[in-house]
């Protein structure tokens, strides 16, 4: 069986690579921030999985963190941009490899910027799987 975040994480990345907007939008999608990277891309951040198991089933709760970099002038493309990533994730299928999604929901999202760097757009949910 494979790992409920990898599994998760995969499924992120097709999610977000093959969204209308996104596909064309983005550099990249990225596990961890890439070096020399073009601006806007994505990053996954290293996820947090924790048991979410049943009598009678295995589960996982993970965390799952991604990160819209962008170096525009302002914080109006990043928005738009992390807008767009809401939307792809919450259109993730259900059903994965070995996993089913029992539920997808949104935790928290920030923006923040180094002043000498790019605006770094953080997105969290919390996701919790049972094994298949």
């Amino acid at each position: 069986m494979n790992s409920a975040m990898h599994t998760l994480q995969a499924a992120a990345v097709a999610a977000l690579t093959e969204h209308p907007v996104l596909a064309n939008a983005l550099t990249g999608v990225y596990d961890g921030p890439p070096p020399r990277a073009a601006f806007p891309y994505v990053a996954i951040n290293d996820g947090i999985a924790s048991d979410w198991s049943t009598k009678t089933d295995a589960g996982r709760e993970v965390r799952l963190a991604l990160t819209v970099w962008d170096d525009g002038e302002s914080a109006t493309r990043l928005s738009n941009l992390m807008s767009h990533v809401e939307d792809a994730v919450l259109a993730i299928p259900r059903d994965l490899p070995d996993w089913r999604i029992a539920s997808l929901v949104f935790v928290r999202s920030m923006v923040v910027r180094d002043p000498a760097g790019p605006w770094a757009g953080l997105i969290e949910y919390r996701v919790r799987l049972l094994a298949i």
